[in-house]
């Protein structure tokens, strides 16, 4: 029988959009490079990779496994028979299925994957999508062959030689958003003459955010201003009505997000590291909401990283009944602050993310060399 040379390659993270849409963006890139190539995602049982990574046409398998909590609660009792099971389970699924490379993208679940492979030795690459990492990223940098990141200065947290500036993975429909104006304009029903505010939450929603819109829906009409409002599937049933407002659409979910983009003039949003990388290559005046309830507050870190730079606003949560009705009253009346900002944000972009971490697994792969399966 001839012997027929392929990889095998795993991927894990989860636990949001955040850490999945990356490790997805990933393995679609890998597989055009290596058709014949095996995927196979480990995430945690319960979190919405189970359901996502198999709607992009990849095989997962689950572990018991869970973040710790900053409060003393029963969930963080358990975490060490967790931590325990998730390893022993990892360590069959790597015997199981050998990997020639593995990937982590971050989120609980790709720790204990990362540590059995480092462990055996396989070729590992992390993939950090925050400024600040995360305490599972932090463990394995240590470890890891590669650490591909989105941000300068993190060799504060992890060891230099091992670092790679990449950017995050973005959805490839954003390269081109300035051709899909006309389209968008039309796709969202906008009228001429109004400045449109795009309002994103995240897929789940975001309840600040969300009831910070249904306050400012008159403050808007006097600024001039349309509201596509991305409310998020909690929030949906909440604000649903608001949809038969005049210059007012309310969306549970987006799912043409280009044209969402290309629709904009504003784009009031949260700070999750994915969003800020599309943000960056959309080139619009963004203010940003930091969720203040993630762990080591990476929304905020992530969005001043932006502003230090005069590329975009901050407004944080405790801020929003004082700063909010100002701020955005300046930014709609000034042209020139909108034309700053979108062309500074713009300049962070990094649109190669995804080609160039596949790079960095590739170099991976071929240093350790093929391994021939039947």
């Amino acid at each position: 029988m001839v012997k027929k040379e392929t990889y095998k390659i795993i991927l894990s993270g989860g636990g949001t959009g955040g850490h999945i849409y990356p490790a997805i963006a990933i393995a679609n890139e890998l597989k055009s490079r290596f058709p014949d190539a095996e995927f196979l995602f480990v995430g945690a049982s319960d979190r919405m990779e189970m359901e996502k990574v198999p709607q992009a046409g990849y095989q997962i398998e689950g572990l018991w496994i869970s973040g710790i909590e900053r409060k003393l609660t029963l969930k963080n009792m358990a975490f060490p028979a967790k931590l325990i099971a998730s390893l022993l389970r990892a360590r069959k699924i790597i015997k199981r299925f050998k990997p020639d490379v593995a990937i982590g993208t971050g989120g609980f679940a790709s720790g204990p994957l990362l540590q059995i492979a480092t462990f055996k030795g396989i070729p590992s690459l992390i993939q950090e999508q925050n400024s600040f990492p995360g305490i599972t990223n932090k463990v394995l940098g240590k470890k890891v062959d590669k650490i591909c990141v989105a941000y300068d200065g993190l060799e504060r947290f992890f060891p230099k030689g091992k670092l790679i500036k990449t950017g995050n993975p973005i959805r490839q429909d954003l390269l081109k958003i300035n051709e899909k104006t006309e389209d968008a304009k039309s796709f969202f029903k906008q009228k001429s003459g109004r400045h449109t505010l795009l309002v994103l939450g995240g897929s789940l929603g975001a309840k600040r955010i969300n009831e910070l819109i249904e306050k400012e829906l008159e403050f808007f009409q006097t600024q001039n201003v349309q509201v596509i409002w991305q409310c998020g599937k909690l929030y949906y049933e909440v604000y649903k009505n608001y949809d038969a407002t005049e210059n007012v659409q309310v969306h549970a979910f987006l799912n043409r997000m280009d044209l969402a983009y290309a629709a904009a003039d504003f784009i009031i949003s949260r700070a999750g590291a994915s969003s800020v990388s599309e943000l960056c290559v959309v080139g619009k005046p963004v203010i940003f909401i930091p969720s203040p309830n993630v762990a080591e507050d990476h929304q905020t870190k992530n969005a001043m990283a932006v502003v230090e730079k005069d590329a975009a606003l901050l407004i944080k949560e405790a801020d929003l009944e004082v700063d909010f009705e100002n701020r955005f009253a300046q930014l709609v009346a000034s042209p020139e602050k909108q034309q700053v900002l979108g062309e500074n944000i713009k300049k962070l972009a990094l649109v190669n993310a995804t080609k160039d971490i596949a790079d960095e697994v590739e170099i991976l792969l071929k240093k350790n060399g093929i391994r021939n399966k039947e």
